[in-house]
Parts: C-alpha cells; structure tokens; sequence
C-alpha cells in the first residue's frame, strides 16, 4: 500500500495533538495517511497500555487512518540505534510515503527530540540501495520521501512552513479527546499532568489561531524542516 502521508509519533496522540488539523484535512482531501507509533506511551501518568491501544484505535478511525502500526521501542528510552533506524527505513519502504511527518527538533518530553533525529536520519537512509531490508521475506526496493516534517509540540519553534487548517481546526479538538485518560475529565482520580487541565484544549486552539493569523486565516499548524525549500512560482507563495 503506498500512502501519500506517513506521520510517525514517539507517544500515541503525539501526531494527533500537533499536527491532528493536517491529518484531518488530508484524509477528508481523499489522502491516504498512516501513522507509526514509536512507543506504547508505557511511562505516561494517566492511562495504561491497554487504554492507550483502544484510544489511538478510535483516533485512528476518527481521521479515517489507512493504517496504524506500534514499533514497540520503549516509552522514555527511545534508543538511536541500528536495529530502530532499521524498522523505520522498513516502514518507510513498506509504504512509499509521499510525504513524512515526525516530532519536534526540540522538546520538553527527550523522547520528542529522539524520535524527530531518528525518524529524519532513517528518512535518509532508507533511501540507500545498499542498505538491504525485507519484509516477510520480501527484500524492499530503496525509497526516500520527497518531503520530511518536524510538526511543533510543546515549546514553540518557529516554524518554517504554516499550512492553513481552518476547515478542520475545530475538529481536531474532538480528535484529540479521543484519548480521554490523557485529557480533562472531571470524574478522573488521576494525578494531574501538564496535559489534563481544561485549559489545555484552549492552548491548542490559541496555537492554531496564532499561527492561522500569520496566514490572514483562522488556523494554522506549523511544521520545521532541516534544509531549504524551493518553489517553481514565486506567485504560489502564500
């Protein structure tokens, strides 16, 4: 299955929160979009494995996922190594994505940053013939996206590139409820985090809307990229 978009996450809801309006847009474009999860999110305050399954199932079906994968690499100790620079260039070529989306550059959360360097470097190299790779058996032809991301999490970046979401802005806000024990919810007994306060919602949205009025729109979400970018028509730019 070749995909158009394939946004990979350190945490279940790391794609959802930062970069959950594009998905959104894309999928209701007719885009086909998967989303590789790093960890199982094991470490996180609020939840459990099993809770954190069952709401990336329902976010995944929310956006209208054409697939969703978990590599399983270990919630705060995401290693830069070989063997995880091998099952991402595995899923890169497994599913030729047009355009790739991962974490922040920079982060509070270590894994962010993690993740961001090894999904980009596995980008990169997934592209290298003489790096052999197969999938159930079936040796995989070298591939390198046309396009890699870094969306923006917590701490804010300047981004490099704002896409106009307005159409679904309001919506990811209901995507990322779908991950109800990391969230706000009164009847909950659990610790508090940085995430589960009911302003954490008008946060997201103020950050849509500070970015959407760099654009003269309603919402953006912003992504960085670690090279330069070119255009065929300078009247193209927005």
């Amino acid at each position: 299955m070749k995909l158009d978009i394939l946004a990979f996450g350190a945490h279940p809801d790391d794609v959802e929160i930062s970069a959950g309006a594009t998905l959104l847009r894309y999928a209701r474009e007719g885009k086909k979009i998967g989303i590789i999860d790093l960890t199982e999110g094991e470490l996180g305050t609020r939840g459990s494995i099993e809770k954190r399954y069952q709401e990336a199932s329902k976010a995944s079906g929310f956006i209208g996922l054409s697939i969703r994968e978990n590599l399983n690499m270990g919630d705060g100790f995401i290693d830069h190594s070989h063997e995880n620079k091998i099952k991402i260039i595995e899923c890169i070529r497994k599913y030729n994505p047009e355009l790739v989306l991962c974490n922040s550059i920079q982060d509070r959360h270590p894994d962010h940053a993690k993740g961001a360097k090894l999904v980009s470097e596995a980008a990169f190299l997934s592209g290298l013939r003489k790096i052999e790779t197969a999938v159930d058996g079936i040796p995989q032809d070298a591939y390198r996206p046309a396009m890699l991301l870094h969306y923006i999490q917590d701490y804010y970046l300047a981004p490099d590139v704002i896409l106009d979401v307005s159409s679904t802005g309001a919506e990811k806000i209901d995507l990322i409820k779908c991950y109800d024990s990391q969230f706000f919810d009164p009847k909950s007994n659990e610790p508090e985090t940085p995430i589960s306060g009911s302003e954490f919602f008008t946060y997201i949205e103020g950050r849509m809307l500070s970015l959407g009025r760099e654009l003269g729109v309603k919402y953006g979400e912003g992504f960085t990229i670690n090279r330069t970018l070119g255009v065929k028509d300078l009247f193209a730019l927005k």
